[in-house]
């Protein structure tokens, strides 16, 4: 986090919890999920997409493996969409679904782990997307390292109760609360889009950049398999994919990315960088997709970025 705090929190109010249970919850999730869940043991955790038959996003979710049950964490307030989904592809399978009341956190920065060891006495370092639990501010609550948060920083899942004591036992640690517009900065920098600004139904993976996350290329059969094998035997090739824009002036989601007056794309987070100035993350049609192509945004001129900015400087 240049030029920023060494350890910063912020709630998240788009992501959500549901729990899976039944002894056979991770076969289950392993036969919709676009990752290889099934072999996760408690303490593990792996992030996954959910889509349709036609290969659509439907959700990303974070599967946090707990002695008796599967966390389900889903972003972009799709949690009622993945629940539908699941009780669609459960046919008979007895697995039951609930949703449940924690919030979810961001901590980050370089000093992310330290902050959350002065908080709560001690974390371990853990693994992507594995996961402890641990009091903070009196409060217990499940630590997970996050591959999807800039830097891979952790989420914590908090119980609604405890979110304002859980804030202050990460302030008093040395924890800055940061504004949604510098996390969306620091989002851009780190090239990490995210179900709901940068990612829609309307999108495939192909098109995230995040094919290598978000699925497995051993695993078995899974909703919208066709479709991503189909692609991964054309070579990846789709018709637009998300870049980084250094921008010559700020610009909003939602913005055209056109060149020589022809539409070639849209922004879909926008922010000003303390290390590069406006930034911004778009899907650019795969004509000018190539790092350093010229393309204009609300007027202004722009430059293509390959995803981080952070490799590409």
């Amino acid at each position: 986090m240049a030029e920023g705090p060494r350890a910063a929190f912020i709630a998240l109010p788009d992501r959500a919890l549901l729990s899976v249970t039944g002894a056979p919850r991770l076969k289950f999730l392993h036969s919709i999920l676009s990752n290889d869940v099934e072999g996760l043991k408690p303490g593990q955790g792996r992030r996954a997409a959910l889509m349709d038959v036609k290969g659509h996003l439907l959700a990303f979710v974070r599967v946090r493996v707990d002695p008796d049950a599967v966390r389900i964490e889903i972003s972009g307030n799709r949690r009622d969409a993945v629940e539908q989904a699941f009780v669609h592809y459960r046919v008979g399978t007895p697995v039951r679904f609930a949703a449940r009341p924690e919030g979810v956190v961001a901590v980050l920065g370089p000093d992310a782990r330290g902050a959350l060891a002065r908080a709560a006495g001690e974390v371990p370092e853990l693994e992507e997307e594995a996961h402890v639990r641990a009091r903070i501010g009196g409060v217990e609550v499940a630590v997970v390292r996050a591959g999807d948060v800039p830097g891979r920083g952790y989420v914590l899942h908090v119980p609604p109760e405890g979110a304002e004591a859980v804030a202050a036992a990460l302030a008093a640690a040395g924890a800055a609360a940061i504004s949604r517009e510098q996390l969306d900065a620091l989002r851009i920098e780190h090239g990490r889009p995210w179900y709901g600004p940068d990612v829609t139904e309307e999108n495939l993976l192909h098109e995230t950049g995040l094919l290598r996350e978000y699925h497995s290329p051993t695993k078995g059969c899974y909703v919208g398999q066709e479709v991503v094998a189909r692609l991964e035997g054309r070579g990846g090739h789709v018709n637009k994919m998300i870049r980084g824009l250094r921008l010559a002036s700020p610009a909003a989601p939602g913005d055209v990315v056109d060149a020589e007056g022809k539409e070639v794309g849209r922004v879909t987070t926008a922010g000003v960088s303390s290390r590069l100035g406006p930034v911004a993350l778009a899907y650019v049609h795969r004509s000018k997709s190539d790092p350093g192509s010229l393309v204009d945004v609300a007027g202004a001129r722009a430059t293509v970025v390959a995803l981080p900015f952070a490799e590409a400087e």
